[in-house]
Protein backbone atom coordinates (compact mmCIF):
# COMPACT_ATOMS: atom_id res chain seq x y z
CA UNK A 1 0.00 0.00 0.00
CA UNK A 2 0.91 3.67 -0.66
CA UNK A 3 -0.46 6.76 0.35
CA UNK A 4 -0.84 9.73 -1.92
CA UNK A 5 1.27 11.99 -2.34
CA UNK A 6 0.03 16.33 -1.04
CA UNK A 7 1.45 19.09 -1.73
CA UNK A 8 0.40 22.70 -0.93
CA UNK A 9 0.67 25.45 -3.03
CA UNK A 10 0.30 29.50 -2.30
CA UNK A 11 0.46 32.07 -5.03
CA UNK A 12 1.36 35.53 -4.74
CA UNK A 13 -1.22 38.59 -3.39
CA UNK A 14 -2.93 39.65 -6.36
CA UNK A 15 -3.60 43.35 -6.03
CA UNK A 16 -7.05 43.49 -5.23
CA UNK A 17 -6.08 41.68 -2.05
CA UNK A 18 -3.12 43.86 -1.04
CA UNK A 19 -5.88 46.77 -1.44
CA UNK A 20 -8.01 44.88 1.17
CA UNK A 21 -5.39 43.63 3.59
CA UNK A 22 -2.06 45.28 2.58
CA UNK A 23 0.67 42.78 2.37
CA UNK A 24 -0.33 40.87 5.40
CA UNK A 25 -0.83 36.84 4.82
CA UNK A 26 -2.53 34.16 6.81
CA UNK A 27 0.15 31.46 6.49
CA UNK A 28 3.93 31.47 8.13
CA UNK A 29 6.44 29.21 6.89
CA UNK A 30 8.00 27.03 8.61
CA UNK A 31 9.42 24.71 6.60
CA UNK A 32 9.28 22.90 3.19
CA UNK A 33 6.66 20.54 4.54
CA UNK A 34 5.56 22.93 7.34
CA UNK A 35 3.64 26.36 8.21
CA UNK A 36 1.34 27.75 10.73
CA UNK A 37 -1.58 29.19 9.65
CA UNK A 38 -3.65 32.17 11.00
CA UNK A 39 -7.61 32.45 11.16
CA UNK A 40 -9.79 34.60 13.39
CA UNK A 41 -12.19 32.12 14.36
CA UNK A 42 -10.00 29.19 14.65
CA UNK A 43 -6.63 30.37 15.75
CA UNK A 44 -3.29 29.13 14.61
CA UNK A 45 -3.16 25.42 13.26
CA UNK A 46 -0.11 23.81 11.54
CA UNK A 47 -0.25 21.71 8.66
CA UNK A 48 2.02 19.48 7.45
CA UNK A 49 2.18 18.24 3.52
CA UNK A 50 4.68 16.37 1.89
CA UNK A 51 6.05 19.36 0.00
CA UNK A 52 4.95 23.12 0.75
CA UNK A 53 5.51 25.86 -2.61
CA UNK A 54 5.38 29.25 -1.51
CA UNK A 55 5.00 32.10 -3.39
CA UNK A 56 8.21 32.58 -5.03
CA UNK A 57 8.32 28.84 -5.86
CA UNK A 58 9.17 28.17 -9.90
CA UNK A 59 7.08 25.99 -11.90
CA UNK A 60 9.58 23.82 -12.49
CA UNK A 61 10.41 23.00 -8.59
CA UNK A 62 6.09 21.68 -8.59
CA UNK A 63 6.68 19.29 -11.87
CA UNK A 64 10.34 17.54 -10.73
CA UNK A 65 8.79 16.64 -7.08
CA UNK A 66 5.37 16.17 -8.31
CA UNK A 67 5.21 14.94 -11.41
CA UNK A 68 8.22 13.85 -12.58
CA UNK A 69 8.02 10.42 -10.63
CA UNK A 70 4.45 9.33 -11.83
CA UNK A 71 5.82 10.10 -15.57
CA UNK A 72 8.38 7.78 -15.15
CA UNK A 73 5.61 5.47 -13.61
CA UNK A 74 3.88 5.47 -16.72
CA UNK A 75 6.56 4.91 -18.73
CA UNK A 76 6.57 1.94 -16.81
CA UNK A 77 2.59 0.70 -16.76
CA UNK A 78 1.74 2.15 -13.52
CA UNK A 79 -1.16 4.60 -13.73
CA UNK A 80 -1.09 7.64 -12.31
CA UNK A 81 -3.26 10.31 -11.59
CA UNK A 82 -2.39 14.32 -11.10
CA UNK A 83 -5.17 16.73 -9.71
CA UNK A 84 -5.05 20.50 -9.01
CA UNK A 85 -7.81 21.84 -6.21
CA UNK A 86 -8.78 24.83 -4.70
CA UNK A 87 -10.92 27.52 -4.59
CA UNK A 88 -11.43 30.07 -7.80
CA UNK A 89 -8.71 32.16 -8.40
CA UNK A 90 -6.32 30.09 -6.48
CA UNK A 91 -3.60 29.31 -9.43
CA UNK A 92 -4.89 25.68 -10.11
CA UNK A 93 -5.08 26.16 -14.04
CA UNK A 94 -1.66 28.22 -14.44
CA UNK A 95 -0.34 25.35 -12.22
CA UNK A 96 -1.74 23.07 -14.71
CA UNK A 97 -0.83 25.24 -18.20
CA UNK A 98 1.24 28.28 -17.64
CA UNK A 99 0.26 31.10 -19.14
CA UNK A 100 -0.46 29.05 -21.79
CA UNK A 101 0.73 25.33 -23.24
CA UNK A 102 2.38 26.26 -26.65
CA UNK A 103 4.99 28.80 -26.96
CA UNK A 104 5.31 30.47 -23.35
CA UNK A 105 7.95 31.08 -21.42
CA UNK A 106 10.37 27.90 -20.12
CA UNK A 107 10.31 29.33 -16.44
CA UNK A 108 6.46 29.51 -16.84
CA UNK A 109 5.59 26.66 -18.31
CA UNK A 110 2.98 24.72 -16.46
CA UNK A 111 2.62 21.00 -15.66
CA UNK A 112 1.33 20.02 -19.09
CA UNK A 113 4.13 20.82 -21.05
CA UNK A 114 6.33 20.04 -18.63
CA UNK A 115 4.79 16.70 -18.84
CA UNK A 116 4.70 15.79 -22.40
CA UNK A 117 8.30 16.66 -22.81
CA UNK A 118 8.95 14.51 -20.48
CA UNK A 119 7.07 11.62 -21.37
CA UNK A 120 8.16 12.25 -24.87
CA UNK A 121 12.08 12.13 -23.77
CA UNK A 122 11.98 8.94 -21.31
CA UNK A 123 9.90 7.04 -24.02
CA UNK A 124 12.89 8.17 -26.25
CA UNK A 125 15.45 6.86 -24.07
CA UNK A 126 13.09 3.41 -23.28
CA UNK A 127 13.13 2.66 -27.52
CA UNK A 128 17.05 3.29 -27.45
CA UNK A 129 17.33 0.78 -24.66
CA UNK A 130 15.20 -1.69 -25.98
CA UNK A 131 14.53 -1.64 -29.79
CA UNK A 132 12.59 -4.56 -29.77
CA UNK A 133 9.57 -2.63 -27.65
CA UNK A 134 7.13 -0.35 -29.66
CA UNK A 135 5.69 2.69 -28.24
CA UNK A 136 2.61 4.85 -29.05
CA UNK A 137 1.03 7.44 -27.67
CA UNK A 138 -2.79 8.36 -27.42
CA UNK A 139 -4.19 11.64 -26.23
CA UNK A 140 -8.04 12.00 -24.82
CA UNK A 141 -9.54 15.53 -23.49
CA UNK A 142 -12.74 15.96 -21.83
CA UNK A 143 -14.01 18.29 -19.41
CA UNK A 144 -17.15 17.32 -16.89
CA UNK A 145 -19.74 20.91 -17.36
CA UNK A 146 -22.62 20.53 -15.87
CA UNK A 147 -22.47 16.73 -14.71
CA UNK A 148 -21.97 15.76 -18.41
CA UNK A 149 -18.73 14.71 -19.92
CA UNK A 150 -17.92 16.37 -22.98
CA UNK A 151 -15.10 15.43 -25.55
CA UNK A 152 -13.11 18.74 -26.12
CA UNK A 153 -11.95 17.01 -29.72
CA UNK A 154 -15.35 16.39 -30.89
CA UNK A 155 -17.81 18.73 -29.29
CA UNK A 156 -20.39 16.51 -30.96
CA UNK A 157 -20.21 13.93 -28.23
CA UNK A 158 -21.19 16.04 -25.51
CA UNK A 159 -22.32 12.79 -23.11
CA UNK A 160 -19.64 10.69 -22.75
CA UNK A 161 -20.48 7.59 -20.31
CA UNK A 162 -18.00 6.39 -18.13
CA UNK A 163 -17.52 2.47 -17.64
CA UNK A 164 -15.58 0.25 -16.12
CA UNK A 165 -13.91 -3.22 -16.95
CA UNK A 166 -11.21 -5.56 -15.16
CA UNK A 167 -8.39 -4.77 -17.09
CA UNK A 168 -8.54 -1.24 -17.98
CA UNK A 169 -10.83 -0.75 -15.00
CA UNK A 170 -12.52 2.95 -15.15
CA UNK A 171 -13.26 4.25 -19.20
CA UNK A 172 -14.67 6.50 -21.07
CA UNK A 173 -16.85 5.06 -23.66
CA UNK A 174 -16.37 6.09 -27.20
CA UNK A 175 -14.04 9.25 -26.44
CA UNK A 176 -11.66 10.64 -29.12
CA UNK A 177 -7.89 9.18 -28.89
CA UNK A 178 -5.53 10.84 -30.68
CA UNK A 179 -2.26 9.60 -32.05
CA UNK A 180 0.79 11.44 -31.66
CA UNK A 181 4.69 10.80 -32.05
CA UNK A 182 6.38 13.85 -30.73
CA UNK A 183 5.53 16.85 -27.90
CA UNK A 184 5.16 19.67 -30.62
CA UNK A 185 2.29 17.57 -32.09
CA UNK A 186 0.70 16.82 -28.52
CA UNK A 187 0.71 20.40 -27.49
CA UNK A 188 -0.73 21.87 -30.44
CA UNK A 189 -3.38 19.22 -30.17
CA UNK A 190 -4.02 19.77 -26.67
CA UNK A 191 -3.75 23.83 -27.17
CA UNK A 192 -7.08 23.40 -29.27
CA UNK A 193 -9.03 21.28 -26.65
CA UNK A 194 -8.38 23.99 -24.31
CA UNK A 195 -9.80 26.47 -26.42
CA UNK A 196 -13.01 24.90 -26.26
CA UNK A 197 -13.27 24.26 -22.39
CA UNK A 198 -16.18 26.30 -20.64
CA UNK A 199 -14.74 29.56 -18.90
CA UNK A 200 -17.09 32.22 -17.44
CA UNK A 201 -16.04 35.65 -15.64
CA UNK A 202 -16.78 35.78 -12.29
CA UNK A 203 -16.28 38.69 -9.53
CA UNK A 204 -13.07 36.67 -8.19
CA UNK A 205 -11.96 35.46 -11.62
CA UNK A 206 -11.85 37.06 -15.15
CA UNK A 207 -11.69 33.80 -16.55
CA UNK A 208 -12.95 31.03 -14.35
CA UNK A 209 -13.50 27.36 -15.57
CA UNK A 210 -16.91 26.44 -15.16
CA UNK A 211 -16.10 22.74 -15.77
CA UNK A 212 -12.99 20.14 -14.81
CA UNK A 213 -10.95 19.29 -17.03
CA UNK A 214 -9.16 15.89 -17.49
CA UNK A 215 -6.55 15.01 -19.65
CA UNK A 216 -5.57 11.81 -20.23
CA UNK A 217 -2.25 10.40 -21.63
CA UNK A 218 -2.17 6.42 -22.79
CA UNK A 219 1.54 5.18 -23.08
CA UNK A 220 0.83 1.51 -24.72
CA UNK A 221 4.23 -0.72 -24.99
CA UNK A 222 3.88 -3.67 -28.03
CA UNK A 223 6.20 -6.33 -27.71
CA UNK A 224 5.71 -7.72 -31.43
CA UNK A 225 7.56 -11.12 -30.43
CA UNK A 226 4.72 -12.50 -28.52
CA UNK A 227 1.70 -10.23 -29.40
CA UNK A 228 1.44 -8.66 -26.21
CA UNK A 229 0.85 -4.98 -25.12
CA UNK A 230 1.60 -3.26 -21.71
CA UNK A 231 -0.71 0.18 -20.52
CA UNK A 232 0.41 2.75 -18.42
CA UNK A 233 -2.28 5.78 -18.16
CA UNK A 234 -1.48 9.01 -16.86
CA UNK A 235 -4.64 11.87 -15.71
CA UNK A 236 -4.17 15.07 -15.43
CA UNK A 237 -6.99 16.62 -13.79
CA UNK A 238 -7.66 20.85 -13.41
CA UNK A 239 -10.81 20.57 -11.10
CA UNK A 240 -13.49 23.97 -11.48
CA UNK A 241 -12.93 25.81 -8.17
CA UNK A 242 -15.01 25.80 -5.11
CA UNK A 243 -17.33 28.90 -5.17
CA UNK A 244 -19.13 31.31 -2.34
CA UNK A 245 -21.65 32.33 -4.94
CA UNK A 246 -22.23 35.48 -2.59
CA UNK A 247 -18.40 36.59 -2.94
CA UNK A 248 -18.47 35.63 -6.85
CA UNK A 249 -21.53 37.39 -7.55
CA UNK A 250 -22.47 34.69 -10.21
CA UNK A 251 -26.27 34.72 -11.23
CA UNK A 252 -28.60 32.84 -13.88
CA UNK A 253 -26.38 30.56 -15.83
CA UNK A 254 -23.01 31.46 -13.78
CA UNK A 255 -25.17 30.54 -10.85
CA UNK A 256 -26.05 27.02 -11.71
CA UNK A 257 -22.85 26.21 -13.09
CA UNK A 258 -21.43 27.14 -9.73
CA UNK A 259 -24.17 24.79 -7.91
CA UNK A 260 -23.13 22.10 -9.81
CA UNK A 261 -19.59 22.66 -9.29
CA UNK A 262 -20.11 22.91 -5.94
CA UNK A 263 -22.13 19.76 -6.03
CA UNK A 264 -19.50 17.71 -7.09
CA UNK A 265 -16.63 18.89 -5.33
CA UNK A 266 -18.94 18.24 -2.16
CA UNK A 267 -18.99 14.47 -3.51
CA UNK A 268 -15.72 14.25 -3.88
CA UNK A 269 -15.51 15.69 -0.39
CA UNK A 270 -17.81 12.98 0.85
CA UNK A 271 -15.56 9.95 -1.10
CA UNK A 272 -12.71 11.28 0.73
CA UNK A 273 -14.13 11.12 3.91
CA UNK A 274 -15.73 7.69 3.38
CA UNK A 275 -11.61 6.14 2.49
CA UNK A 276 -10.28 7.94 5.48
CA UNK A 277 -13.34 6.87 7.67
CA UNK A 278 -11.72 3.58 9.23
CA UNK A 279 -10.90 0.15 8.34
CA UNK A 280 -12.01 -0.77 4.92
CA UNK A 281 -14.40 -3.71 4.12
CA UNK A 282 -15.78 -5.22 1.44
CA UNK A 283 -19.33 -4.56 2.49
CA UNK A 284 -18.37 -0.60 2.89
CA UNK A 285 -20.02 1.60 0.42
CA UNK A 286 -17.80 4.09 -1.25
CA UNK A 287 -20.44 6.95 -2.53
CA UNK A 288 -18.30 7.24 -6.44
CA UNK A 289 -21.81 7.14 -8.30
CA UNK A 290 -22.63 10.27 -6.95
CA UNK A 291 -20.95 12.58 -9.77
CA UNK A 292 -19.15 12.17 -12.92
CA UNK A 293 -16.17 13.75 -11.17
CA UNK A 294 -15.74 10.54 -8.64
CA UNK A 295 -16.86 7.90 -10.59
CA UNK A 296 -14.30 9.16 -13.37
CA UNK A 297 -11.72 9.45 -10.28
CA UNK A 298 -12.86 5.89 -8.81
CA UNK A 299 -8.98 4.25 -9.66
CA UNK A 300 -7.22 7.09 -9.09
CA UNK A 301 -8.82 7.24 -5.46
CA UNK A 302 -7.66 3.98 -3.35
CA UNK A 303 -7.37 2.46 -6.76
CA UNK A 304 -4.84 0.68 -8.60
CA UNK A 305 -3.04 4.19 -9.26
CA UNK A 306 -0.15 6.73 -8.42
CA UNK A 307 -1.94 9.71 -6.84
CA UNK A 308 -0.76 13.33 -6.58
CA UNK A 309 -2.88 16.12 -5.14
CA UNK A 310 -2.03 19.77 -5.19
CA UNK A 311 -3.88 21.80 -3.07
CA UNK A 312 -3.69 25.34 -4.34
CA UNK A 313 -4.62 28.39 -2.12
CA UNK A 314 -4.51 32.30 -1.78
CA UNK A 315 -2.43 33.53 1.09
CA UNK A 316 -4.79 36.66 1.99
CA UNK A 317 -6.95 36.72 4.96
CA UNK A 318 -9.72 37.55 2.81
CA UNK A 319 -9.09 34.34 1.54
CA UNK A 320 -8.65 32.42 5.00
CA UNK A 321 -12.23 30.19 5.10
CA UNK A 322 -11.41 29.04 1.76
CA UNK A 323 -8.44 28.51 2.18
CA UNK A 324 -8.81 26.51 5.19
CA UNK A 325 -11.25 24.26 3.62
CA UNK A 326 -9.03 23.72 1.04
CA UNK A 327 -5.73 22.81 3.38
CA UNK A 328 -8.55 19.99 5.36
CA UNK A 329 -9.25 18.75 2.49
CA UNK A 330 -5.97 17.78 1.60
CA UNK A 331 -4.86 16.66 5.16
CA UNK A 332 -7.65 14.23 5.31
CA UNK A 333 -6.74 12.92 1.91
CA UNK A 334 -3.19 12.44 3.08
CA UNK A 335 -4.79 9.10 4.76
CA UNK A 336 -6.11 7.67 1.36
CA UNK A 337 -3.98 3.92 0.85
CA UNK A 338 -3.65 3.08 -2.97
CA UNK A 339 -2.03 -0.25 -4.48
CA UNK A 340 -0.54 0.90 -7.58
CA UNK A 341 1.46 -1.82 -9.72
CA UNK A 342 2.38 -2.35 -13.00
CA UNK A 343 -0.69 -3.48 -15.71
CA UNK A 344 -0.37 -6.98 -16.44
CA UNK A 345 0.18 -7.84 -20.58
CA UNK A 346 -2.56 -8.29 -22.52
CA UNK A 347 -2.61 -10.54 -25.66
CA UNK A 348 -3.97 -8.14 -28.36
CA UNK A 349 -6.05 -11.13 -29.96
CA UNK A 350 -8.54 -10.89 -26.77
CA UNK A 351 -8.59 -6.83 -26.84
CA UNK A 352 -11.54 -5.81 -28.55
CA UNK A 353 -15.50 -7.19 -27.74
CA UNK A 354 -17.76 -8.18 -30.14
CA UNK A 355 -19.78 -5.67 -31.38
CA UNK A 356 -23.12 -7.15 -30.11
CA UNK A 357 -21.57 -7.14 -26.89
CA UNK A 358 -20.80 -3.73 -26.70
CA UNK A 359 -24.19 -2.43 -27.44
CA UNK A 360 -25.33 -4.71 -25.52
CA UNK A 361 -23.02 -3.02 -22.51
CA UNK A 362 -23.37 0.30 -23.42
CA UNK A 363 -27.54 -0.23 -23.40
CA UNK A 364 -27.38 -1.24 -19.75
CA UNK A 365 -24.82 1.84 -19.12
CA UNK A 366 -27.61 3.78 -20.22
CA UNK A 367 -30.11 2.09 -18.19
CA UNK A 368 -28.10 2.45 -14.71
CA UNK A 369 -28.09 6.15 -15.54
CA UNK A 370 -31.28 6.32 -15.92
CA UNK A 371 -31.76 4.51 -12.53
CA UNK A 372 -29.71 6.21 -10.40
CA UNK A 373 -32.54 9.61 -11.29
CA UNK A 374 -34.54 7.78 -9.35
CA UNK A 375 -32.57 5.10 -6.58
CA UNK A 376 -29.69 5.46 -4.79
CA UNK A 377 -26.29 5.04 -5.60
CA UNK A 378 -26.01 2.15 -3.69
CA UNK A 379 -29.12 0.41 -5.16
CA UNK A 380 -27.68 1.19 -8.51
CA UNK A 381 -24.30 -0.80 -7.95
CA UNK A 382 -26.45 -3.55 -6.66
CA UNK A 383 -28.24 -3.77 -9.60
CA UNK A 384 -25.12 -3.78 -12.04
CA UNK A 385 -23.85 -6.62 -10.40
CA UNK A 386 -27.01 -8.55 -10.74
CA UNK A 387 -26.84 -7.48 -14.39
CA UNK A 388 -22.80 -9.00 -14.52
CA UNK A 389 -23.67 -11.94 -12.82
CA UNK A 390 -26.80 -12.80 -14.63
CA UNK A 391 -25.08 -12.44 -18.07
CA UNK A 392 -27.08 -9.39 -19.03
CA UNK A 393 -24.40 -6.96 -18.72
CA UNK A 394 -20.69 -7.63 -19.44
CA UNK A 395 -18.24 -5.64 -17.84
CA UNK A 396 -14.17 -7.71 -18.75
CA UNK A 397 -12.76 -6.46 -21.57
CA UNK A 398 -12.58 -10.09 -23.05
CA UNK A 399 -15.15 -12.65 -22.96
CA UNK A 400 -12.33 -14.80 -21.43
CA UNK A 401 -12.43 -12.47 -18.29
CA UNK A 402 -15.99 -12.98 -17.88
CA UNK A 403 -15.16 -16.23 -15.52
CA UNK A 404 -13.12 -14.22 -12.74
CA UNK A 405 -14.99 -10.80 -13.03
CA UNK A 406 -18.14 -13.41 -11.98
CA UNK A 407 -16.11 -14.79 -9.45
CA UNK A 408 -14.93 -11.21 -7.54
CA UNK A 409 -18.33 -10.23 -8.00
CA UNK A 410 -19.79 -12.70 -6.23
CA UNK A 411 -17.47 -12.25 -3.40
CA UNK A 412 -18.52 -9.13 -3.16
CA UNK A 413 -22.15 -10.07 -3.16
CA UNK A 414 -21.42 -12.74 -0.61
CA UNK A 415 -20.07 -10.21 1.57
CA UNK A 416 -22.83 -7.44 1.42
CA UNK A 417 -25.34 -10.72 1.88
CA UNK A 418 -23.36 -11.77 5.58
CA UNK A 419 -23.62 -7.65 6.15
CA UNK A 420 -26.97 -8.69 5.69
CA UNK A 421 -27.43 -11.55 7.71
CA UNK A 422 -25.58 -10.02 10.74
CA UNK A 423 -27.83 -7.56 11.16
CA UNK A 424 -31.16 -10.01 11.23
CA UNK A 425 -29.81 -12.48 13.97
CA UNK A 426 -31.11 -10.10 16.09
CA UNK A 427 -34.55 -11.21 15.16
CA UNK A 428 -34.23 -14.97 15.15
CA UNK A 429 -35.14 -15.63 18.89
CA UNK A 430 -38.23 -13.31 18.29
CA UNK A 431 -39.25 -15.82 14.67
CA UNK A 432 -38.95 -18.79 16.77
CA UNK A 433 -40.61 -17.34 19.68
CA UNK A 434 -43.50 -16.56 17.07
CA UNK A 435 -42.86 -19.92 15.48
CA UNK A 436 -43.72 -21.92 18.73
CA UNK A 437 -47.04 -19.82 19.51
CA UNK A 438 -48.13 -20.38 16.03
CA UNK A 439 -46.82 -24.14 16.53
CA UNK A 440 -49.30 -24.32 19.88
CA UNK A 441 -52.31 -23.11 18.16
CA UNK A 442 -51.79 -25.15 15.31
CA UNK A 443 -51.60 -28.29 17.58
CA UNK A 444 -54.86 -26.86 19.75
CA UNK A 445 -56.77 -26.78 16.39
CA UNK A 446 -55.51 -30.04 14.88
CA UNK A 447 -56.84 -31.62 18.38
CA UNK A 448 -59.94 -30.13 18.32
CA UNK A 449 -60.29 -30.77 15.02
CA UNK A 450 -59.83 -34.62 15.44
CA UNK A 451 -62.48 -34.48 18.27
CA UNK A 452 -64.82 -32.28 16.22
CA UNK A 453 -64.28 -34.98 13.80
CA UNK A 454 -65.18 -38.36 16.65
CA UNK A 455 -68.14 -36.41 17.72
CA UNK A 456 -69.12 -36.48 14.47
CA UNK A 457 -68.72 -40.01 13.90
CA UNK A 458 -69.96 -41.52 16.98
CA UNK A 459 -72.98 -39.22 16.31
CA UNK A 460 -73.83 -40.79 12.93
CA UNK A 461 -73.03 -44.29 14.41
CA UNK A 462 -76.07 -43.48 17.45
CA UNK A 463 -78.56 -42.11 14.69
CA UNK A 464 -77.91 -45.48 12.53
CA UNK A 465 -78.59 -47.42 15.45
CA UNK A 466 -81.45 -46.31 16.85
CA UNK A 467 -82.78 -45.75 13.21
CA UNK A 468 -82.64 -50.04 12.80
Amino acid sequence: MSKMIICARFRPLSSSEIKDHGTSVSIHRVDDESFNFKDEKDGDMIFNFDKVFYEDSAQASVYDFLALPIVQDVVNSINGTIITYGQTGAGKTYTMEGPGIDKCDDMKKGLIPRVIEGLFEMINSSREASQATIFSVKLSMVEIYMEKVRDLFDLSKDNIQIKENKSQGILLSGVTEISVVEAADALQILSSGIASRAVGETQMNMASSRSHCVYIFTVQQDFPSDKRTKTGKLILVDLAGSEKVGRTGAEGKLLEEAKTINKSLTALGKVVNALTSGPQKKSNHIPYRDSKLTRLLQDALGGNCRMALLCCCSPSPSNASETLSTLRFGARAQHIKATPCATTPEDRSNKTLEPSVQNKDAACERILTKLQERMGAEEVDLLEQLFILEGIMFNPSSNEDLDSDIDNLTSKVIASLQNTLEDLVSTVDELQKQNKVLQAKLTAFENRSFWDALSGAFGFLGIRQAAR
